[in-house]
């Protein structure tokens, strides 16, 4: 296996998306990690300092509407791979890379609805830089496609404390009681993060934030 890339700050992350914008063509960096890990955080950083040549479409637009997570008996699972559009991700991932004459559109989980809106996010031809962040680009299975379509592919790792402090903090900031979200985080999201942590080797950049 070669060695992967170690980066131990934001500022050296992004110094190498820096470089990543620079190159010919277009380039989509893929950043994964537990919930809780600070992906979501990172990429805003990255993009907000390198706009407008990098625009960042997050993995959670593709979240499956709440109404269709009912029928299908996955309410209690939120956040779980099998209550996301893999398919509807990979195939924006596909329009991404060919770096189309026209402006591609993707959609945005709002939090304060809890639902994916589509036509939420422009992607136009000119953004060099595509940033997407989710939990599952590194899964098997459905999300295998994933991992082909990125150009570079980040791990995020942050101590298991200050993940856990964290997702109770998020809970609790959208309406969940302390109690509720400590149970959620420690439920749920945990049976994700176990599946996510088993990805981690098919990075080829870990990311540990100082």
């Amino acid at each position: 296996m070669p060695r992967r890339l170690l980066l131990t700050s934001a500022e050296l992350a992004l110094e190498r998306a820096r470089r990543l914008a620079a190159g010919p063509g277009r380039v989509i960096l893929g950043i994964a990690g537990m919930p809780g890990a600070g992906k979501s955080a990172l990429a805003e950083a990255l993009t907000d300092a390198l706009e407008p040549a990098a625009v960042g479409v997050p993995m959670d637009g593709f979240h499956l509407a709440a109404r269709e997570l009912e029928r299908l008996g996955r309410g209690g699972r939120k956040g779980a791979p099998d209550t996301f559009d893999a398919a509807g991700y990979v195939a924006l991932l596909r329009r991404l890379r060919a770096a189309e004459a026209e402006t591609v559109y993707a959609p945005r989980f709002h939090r304060e609805l809890e639902e994916p809106v589509a036509g939420s996010i422009a992607v136009p031809p000119s953004v060099r830089l595509v940033v997407t962040e989710g939990n599952y680009l590194l899964m098997d299975g459905e999300w295998a496609p994933v991992r082909g379509l990125l150009d570079e592919a980040w791990y995020v790792e942050v101590p298991e404390e200050v993940r856990l402090a964290r997702l109770v903090r998020r809970h609790v900031a959208y309406g969940k009681s302390e109690d509720e979200a400590r149970r959620w985080a420690l439920g749920s999201d945990q049976a994700n993060a176990v599946l996510i942590a088993a990805t981690a080797l098919r990075a080829d950049t870990i990311v540990r934030p100082g």
